[in-house]
């Protein structure tokens, strides 16, 4: 096996590894995003087991299996994914990258006994994870592993194994069903100022080696389960329940079987459940579970996702195939308003036969995407889900009517004056300013207005009245421009421990002391924001600079005009002719650029915009104010200049379905895709 083979594998199983150590969402993603990019699929002729579908229980909750990763690595590097891994330009970073991982792996890994170099070394054919609720309140995850011709490499990593944990003062228990080695892993002390800690749970690893599999998971009654069943499967598997059928069957619908495939399988409320009650937090997290709070509120009708990528088809660099299985209420219309409850109801996408960015749609952006909603129903359906979010009924009424009747308020009727004179097409628009630093991002949300006037007169009268917006003049409209950083904005909040929600069970939960938490937020979503009503559209803008652009541009200067997204389109519309509710389009190296600079200039963790905020959130410790650690070392990345040449230009689409949505979408090498002049490239 060549070096860089093995290091592929490694990745791999690290990946994998750690979503059977974390069994969180993060570590899902994580297991994704690893998968992806370093190793691939290819259904093994002569596998050691069934399909792992046809082995895991119909209690499993989310699955991801990866086939054959040689044939997947394979694929993957033939495409410009692979040869950027490969540039000369990228070896320093490569190799601290790997370094860093093999840190991480050996702290998180360290736990089962194990290394990188170990499971570099093991897999010959499938590799599969899965997370199994074997009852209410319990979360068991399987590592299931194709050991054909790794035999002898696997008998030596048990014994590896063992002797790592021993030392690291684990208990060898006596063998599960005389075959399985158990493992009791020895217990962290909570710290001495840590009241709020509950008891910590036992720790256990369970390990067997059996024939050509093995078999590695945190339940030794489910991983004898597993065991059992290798030979022939089991009826009662996930493949057999309605939800793996049904997103299975659009997931690989018009996807050529031959070609390598990474597939992935989540039931999120199913998961989100039996994660929480598995795992309780050390301390009471204040402000709502918005888990709970999305169940309660008809999102539970959302049953399952599932997916299918792969690298190298054809023209492709890489095309990715995901079902949103969400099949309407027994006994409701497809179609109609109410064939979910609740909040649920502001699901609902009209469909469109052509969906084409605009002609003031700047040619140089980074990206573009429109959505058809239908925001009316949205607007009649979020009273519930905002009541329940701030945990008091009746505010959203109550916010409204004072809108409207506060002598000292904008004193308008929101629905009739603004949502009633909305249309149903959404765009966004993204793109950045150089200098590259913080705050380059920039992004606009255009909604379509069926009658501009009377929006832009209640726009008007609403920013009128604010004292942190001001009055500007140009491009022949009207922009309100936000002046004072502290102006009660929206935010982006995203409950992580010690984070700050608006909940009535706070203390201080008045009107007064949220808006002074809001004030005291130092990361706001859009702290320069700008509104305008221009081109049949509501404008709302990160920043002044990228909506006077969008005010300016016109015809031959516009997206629509450009070779590479006529390029994209062409090909979308062959893979997917039927009528969509989603179009977007996006330029790799322009929308990857400003985060690569941050990450290079170790910046990441302060940058303003959505995506540095939503990070900030996910991976930082939860505090007001604080800023988190960058997790990568960026500092031996090259000149961004001598690798874009590598990022070609990417599609998606986005089409109903009477049980749900599918999400398709594609990527194009630059030559492929038709490169732009430099002049229109640029910022």
């Amino acid at each position: 096996m060549d070096r860089t083979t093995s290091d592929r594998r490694q990745l791999c199983c690290l990946s994998m590894a750690n979503t059977c150590i974390s069994r969180g969402f993060v570590g899902w993603l994580l297991v994704f995003h690893l998968t992806v990019c370093c190793t691939g699929t290819v259904w093994a002729n002569d596998s050691a087991f069934p399909d792992s579908q046809n082995v895991f229980p119909d209690t499993t909750v989310a699955w991801i299996s990866i086939a054959d990763p040689d044939g997947f690595s394979e694929s993957f590097d033939r495409t410009q994914y692979g040869k950027l891994i490969r540039d000369p330009h990228m070896e320093a970073f490569v190799k601290s990258f790997r370094e860093q991982l093999s840190k991480a792996g050996k702290q998180r890994l360290g736990k089962l006994g194990l290394t990188i170099e170990d499971l570099g070394q093991v897999p010959g054919g499938e590799i599969a994870v899965a997370a199994i609720v074997p009852e209410a309140g319990r979360l068991a995850t399987v590592l299931l592993v194709d050991t054909t011709g790794h035999e002898d490499e696997t008998e030596q990593l048990l014994e590896e194994i063992e002797t790592r944990l021993l030392e690291q003062k684990a208990e060898r228990l006596a063998d599960y069903e005389k075959v399985i080695r158990v493992y009791r892993l020895p217990q962290e002390n909570p710290s001495a100022d840590d009241t709020d800690a509950v008891e910590p749970q036992e720790q256990v690893v369970a390990v067997v080696h059996e024939g050509k599999a093995l078999v590695v998971g945190d339940d030794p009654v489910q991983v004898s389960h597993v065991l059992e069943v290798l030979k022939n499967g089991r009826e009662d598997c996930l493949a057999s329940t309605e939800q793996f059928k049904n997103v299975s069957k659009g997931v690989l619908k018009n996807l050529r079987p031959e070609i390598s495939k990474l597939r992935w399988y989540i039931s999120p409320f199913e998961f989100a459940a039996a994660y929480k009650s598995a795992h309780p937090t050390k301390k009471r997290q204040k402000g709502p579970d918005y888990i709970e709070i999305l169940g309660r509120q008809g999102f539970d009708a959302i049953k399952a996702l599932g997916g299918a990528v792969m690298f190298d088809d054809g023209p492709f660099q890489m095309r990715h195939q995901t079902i949103v299985y969400a099949p309407p209420l027994p006994g409701r219309d497809p179609l109609s308003v109410d064939r979910y409850d609740l909040a649920a109801r502001m699901l609902r996408f009209p469909e469109s036969d052509d969906i084409q960015p605009f002609d003031w749609v700047p040619a140089g952006v980074s990206s573009w995407s429109s959505l058809k909603w239908d925001i009316q129903t949205a607007f009649q359906s979020a009273e519930s889900l905002v009541d329940d979010v701030v945990g008091e009924k009746g505010v959203f009424d109550d916010v409204i009517a004072s809108l409207k009747e506060d002598p000292d308020g904008p004193q308008i009727d929101v629905e009739a004056d603004l949502i009633a004179c909305l249309g149903k097409k959404i765009t966004l628009i993204g793109d950045f300013e150089e200098p590259i630093d913080v705050e380059s991002d920039r992004l606009v949300i255009a909604i379509e207005a069926i009658d501009p006037e009377k929006v832009a007169a209640t726009v008007g009268k609403s920013m009128s009245t604010d004292p942190d917006m001001r009055r500007v003049e140009s491009n022949g409209v009207v922009i309100w421009e936000l002046i004072d950083r502290s102006m009660e904005i929206p935010t982006l909040e995203i409950e992580t421990p010690g984070g700050i929600v608006a909940h009535a069970d706070q203390e201080e939960d008045s009107g007064d002391a949220r808006r002074r938490r809001l004030r005291e937020k130092e990361e706001k979503l859009l702290p320069h924001s700008a509104v305008t009503v221009a081109h049949g559209h509501l404008l709302i803008a990160s920043h002044r600079d990228i909506l006077e652009r969008v005010l300016a541009t016109s015809g031959s200067d516009s997206l629509a005009t450009m070779n590479d997204y006529k390029k994209m389109n062409t090909v979308l519309k062959e893979l997917h002719p039927s009528p969509s509710i989603l179009w977007g389009f996006g330029r790799s190296g322009e929308s990857i650029r400003p985060a690569f600079e941050l990450l290079k200039s170790g910046s990441m963790p302060k940058s303003k915009s959505v995506t540095g905020q939503l990070l900030n959130s996910l991976l930082g410790d939860g505090e007001p104010g604080s800023v988190r650690d960058q997790k990568i070392d960026g500092s031996t990345l090259p000149d961004f200049k001598l690798i874009e040449k590598y990022f070609g230009t990417t599609g998606f689409v986005m089409n109903n379905l009477d049980d749900g949505w599918f999400l398709g979408g594609i990527t194009l090498p630059l030559e492929a895709a038709g490169q732009q002049t430099q002049e229109v490239g640029s910022k």
